[in-house]
């Protein structure tokens, strides 16, 4: 099996909590430096960056919407300014609203598109062109794009634009050795999903699991850095991270 490189640099846009924090701080094992772009609270992001150089890895934390386009160039300027260039993308920024199809607000329908859809083709259009030969990009979509659970249409919709992208852009960036593949994690404990819930219905999302539990972030940066690093030979995937939610 190939071993992940340790001499790269890693973007994670919402690195600053849930998953995104999980990530940057696995990859920071496999990478020499992570980029830790965050979109709200700049305390949680300097903790993650102290999570990452307390482990002994180095990190700096940029600030941007990635719904706008000169926000996600100046990520990527800021990452090859302070580390010489970019390998890895991991595309965890999302937010979720949820709402009966009959009783959606197309307000909250616009903010979902504008960071799960504008967003994620902003950040992959400039990894596509800036990340180096033997570099990977992830992207995330979610389990609830084929378990279709009510209330979850418009976000559900947001995401399957993620699954339809992977295999394109692999194949568009044929020849570079680089890989492009999705995650779409199950139920995972953080705050993104638990968040407004009834404990009964955490309960039942638990039990659907052959597991019995909630997935936690670290088991969704393990798969992240597989995919980042040694799994050169999976591209222009959907990969389901869900513990066996069918």
């Amino acid at each position: 099996m190939t071993e992940a490189r340790t001499d790269r640099v890693a973007i994670v846009t919402g690195g600053s909590g849930g998953i995104g924090q999980a990530t940057s701080l696995r990859l920071s094992r496999d990478c020499s430096a992570v980029v830790v772009h965050y979109s709200g609270s700049e305390k949680k992001a300097a903790e993650a960056v102290q999570s990452i150089e307390d482990a002994g890895g180095s990190a700096i934390a940029v600030k941007g919407d990635i719904g706008d386009e000169g926000d996600v160039a100046a990520l990527f300027d800021k990452a090859a300014e302070a580390y010489g260039g970019v390998d890895v993308v991991v595309n965890t920024a999302g937010i979720m609203l949820l709402s009966p199809l009959a009783d959606l607000d197309f307000d909250d329908f616009d903010r979902m598109h504008r960071v799960n859809v504008r967003g994620a083709f902003l950040v992959t259009q400039q990894a596509a062109r800036r990340v180096r030969s033997g570099g990977a990009i992830v992207n995330f979509s979610s389990s609830v794009t084929r378990l279709s659970q009510p209330n979850y249409s418009a976000y559900a919709g947001t995401k399957a634009a993620m699954e339809a992208l992977a295999p394109i852009l692999a194949k568009e960036l044929a020849g570079k050795d680089i890989t492009v593949n999705t995650v779409a994690p199950g139920p995972v404990a953080t705050p993104l999903f638990l968040e407004g819930k009834p404990q009964e219905a955490i309960d039942h999302m638990a039990e659907m699991s052959p597991m019995k539990r909630l997935g936690e972030p670290e088991d969704i940066a393990e798969v992240v850095a597989y995919l980042a690093g040694p799994a050169r030979w999976i591209n222009g995937q959907v990969i389901y991270a869900n513990g066996g939610i069918a």
